[in-house]
């Protein structure tokens, strides 16, 4: 690595306070530190702040802000991160004008989930990198020349994807305007000690049941930002295994609970899992692997997304099941790690884990080791952003 940098990174895990949120924004802010820069964590997405407790949007930024501080305490980052309330012109954690003098100073800023529309105040940093965690809506809007979202991306000076299939010839994508170049989710490997346990007993996930916000047309198609479509194409996927299969997913809709149930789905509480870094990590390393779907629109076009979730399963020794969005193409399958098109595919997968679960538990590690390694991934970005 050439000399430490200042580099910020730009997020909203105080916006948007659940824990695989928060564990997304460690695996940069924390990963980039041991890689041996400067690093501070800023909350800056001008975005109205959520409260997971009631499920809506909020005016009070106090649930986030206290959920950012704990995490980032957690995490040897306690005076290194601030929030930005906008609205109410008032900041937490660094001061304002600390903040500002973050901003002229900083050698980088790295915009995860690009959930930063950059300001004047930002464009002094001299490397702006967009890291695009959900692939394929930005390329559909700029071929449809949609008018906002070419200048929010030409506001940075490099573009990555989790989308690594994008640009191959399996994949439908356009990409034209900026170059899109390959990333993963890293993950931090010594904050996910594996934890073996062959008397665990469910295959689990978290997450969201159904997004509404971002479907999109495309091709005379239209494409849903949903992982509910898959799951529901799943449905039956218990009777086809002995193995228990729970879902920690926010499902308000009473008769699709009722459908899941009948069918041997356990469901359990989605935010109990996710109130805060601690509840979800527990939950992952009591979990004997995981199953699930991923979003319609990265599944059909063959993008090449992988999940920063599955990678904390696969860093805690936990073996992994899900659908193929072309990502087996760059990542090893059939040990610890498996990818699925089908409710056949994914039962004989998962009794597959079962049948030798202990190499299959040790496989999982080894593949986040050897391709979700922050150490790795995140010393790549930098030597492609010229840091």
């Amino acid at each position: 690595m050439s000399r430490a940098r200042r580099i910020l990174v730009l997020h909203l895990a105080g916006q948007y306070p659940l824990a695989g949120i928060g564990w997304q924004a460690v695996h940069y802010a924390a990963g980039l530190a041991r890689l041996g820069h400067d690093v501070y964590y800023v909350d800056d997405s001008a975005a109205p702040p959520y409260d997971p407790r009631i499920r809506s949007v909020v005016e009070d930024c106090a649930y986030g802000v206290d959920f950012l501080r704990q995490t980032m305490e957690r995490f040897g980052l306690g005076d290194r991160w601030a929030y930005l309330d906008l609205a109410h012109d008032r900041c937490y954690g660094l001061s304002r004008a600390r903040l500002a003098s973050l901003y002229r100073e900083a050698d980088a800023l790295v915009n995860v989930c690009g959930a930063t529309r950059l300001r004047e105040e930002h464009l002094h940093c001299p490397v702006r990198i967009y890291v695009q965690t959900d692939p394929v809506h930005d390329q559909i809007l700029l071929e449809h020349n949609n008018p906002g979202t070419q200048p929010i991306l030409a506001a940075h000076t490099h573009h990555f994807t989790y989308g690594e299939n994008l640009g191959q010839p399996d994949c439908p994508v356009p990409v034209r305007g900026f170059d899109w170049r390959p990333t993963r989710p890293p993950v931090v490997l010594d904050l996910w000690d594996p934890r073996f346990d062959p008397s665990t007993e469910c295959f689990t996930t978290v997450g969201t049941w159904k997004n509404v916000s971002k479907d999109i047309r495309f091709a005379g198609e239209t494409y849903y930002w949903s992982k509910h479509v898959n799951f529901l194409r799943f449905m039956d996927l218990p009777r086809l295994t002995s193995q228990p299969l729970e879902l920690a997913l926010e499902i308000d809709d009473p008769e699709t609970r009722a459908r899941l149930g009948e069918r041997g789905w356990r469901l359990v509480d989605a935010f109990e899992k996710s109130r805060d870094v601690a509840a979800y990590q527990a939950h992952i390393q009591s979990s004997r692997g995981e199953f699930t779907v991923s979003k319609d629109l990265v599944v059909r076009t063959r993008s090449g997304w992988f999940s920063d979730r599955s990678v904390c399963y696969l860093a805690a020794g936990k073996p992994v099941v899900t659908q193929e969005t072309g990502f087996s193409k760059f990542v090893p399958t059939g040990r610890g790690l498996f990818s699925f098109s089908t409710p056949e595919e994914a039962a004989t997968a998962i009794d597959e884990i079962n049948r030798d679960y202990a190499d299959h538990c040790r496989a999982a590690r080894e593949i986040a080791a050897g391709y979700f390694d922050s150490n790795r991934v995140l010393a790549e970005l930098c030597r492609e952003s010229g840091l």
